[in-house]
């Protein structure tokens, strides 16, 4: 009798042993996790800033720029004026490639016609009445013009600064008499970093910075005699801005501008009129 009870006893424990081990192995029962030692290392928040929202900036803008990096590129390879300057100046002056100039010239720089240009020309009121603006066959030529105008003693300097400083490009332009608005090298270096166009720029080491400076130089030296013809091809940009306020609408900056909404949407690329507070409107291609 007795050994009958201790068998009993035996096969109940060794039963009760199995259910404990089959609940705790079922994903069905709900009971505390047991913490366990993560074999990943510890990620912290990333701090890298995030990709600009399309509010900030524009869908005509990331368009622009992948239409015209290449040549951007391409330009600042030879003379290394950076790629990202030079993009940025473009959106700029020509309103994201909006502007009539650009639209109607391929003209995304505002350079004049001199006595010596051979090719086609248009006429617009700037700094005088019906004032003669080049007409290039390609957009991409008048990014290489762009360049030749750099090319003057009055810009020398900055071709000494890295080619991927494009804060000491910005500051050195406004300080050589670019641009006549005071914000001209904030602006470049805000639409830089929110469109994130230093990543076009490239380094270039002792020996590439040497030879191309020697290329510089040599061209500067044989544009020098047109100096005052080049000047007068491109007075200083004269880029107005109107920064949104608290309240601001774009039907009310439009006709303060004495410009319609329509107009004013197309100069800057946008595809509605929302605003932030902040934004930088062009009011003045």
């Amino acid at each position: 009798m007795k050994g009958q009870l201790y068998a009993l006893l035996t096969v109940l424990l060794f039963t009760s042993c199995l259910s404990k081990h089959d609940v705790l192995q079922n994903p069905r029962v709900s009971r505390r996790p047991v913490p366990t030692r993560s074999t990943q290392p510890t990620r912290t928040p990333s701090v890298a800033p995030a990709k600009p929202s399309i509010s900030y900036t524009s869908t005509s803008g990331y368009e622009y720029i992948d239409r015209y990096k290449d040549v951007a590129i391409s330009e600042m390879d030879k003379y290394g004026i950076p790629a990202s300057i030079k993009l940025a100046q473009a959106l700029l002056e020509s309103g994201n490639g909006n502007s009539t100039l650009a639209r109607e010239a391929n003209n995304h720089f505002g350079i004049k016609c001199t006595p010596e240009w051979i090719g086609g020309k248009t006429y617009q009121d700037d700094d005088r009445r019906d004032d003669c603006f080049r007409v290039y066959e390609h957009a991409e030529d008048s990014f290489k013009d762009h360049s030749q105008f750099l090319l003057r003693k009055r810009y020398e300097s900055l071709f000494e600064l890295d080619k991927d400083d494009y804060k000491g490009w910005a500051k050195g332009l406004k300080s050589a008499g670019y641009a006549t608005n005071p914000r001209y090298a904030d602006m470049l270096i805000d639409l830089i970093e929110r469109y994130q166009l230093h990543q076009y720029d490239r380094a270039e080491s002792r020996n590439e910075k040497i030879r191309r400076e020697e290329v510089v130089q040599t061209e500067i030296v044989e544009n020098k005699p047109e100096e005052l013809q080049v000047a007068q091809a491109k007075a200083p940009v004269r880029i107005d801005i109107h920064e949104v306020k608290q309240g601001d609408t774009l039907a009310e900056i439009a006709r303060k501008y004495g410009m319609s909404t329509a107009d004013l949407m197309d100069l800057n690329g946008l595809k509605t009129e929302s605003l932030f507070v902040g934004q930088l409107i062009l009011v003045s291609q």
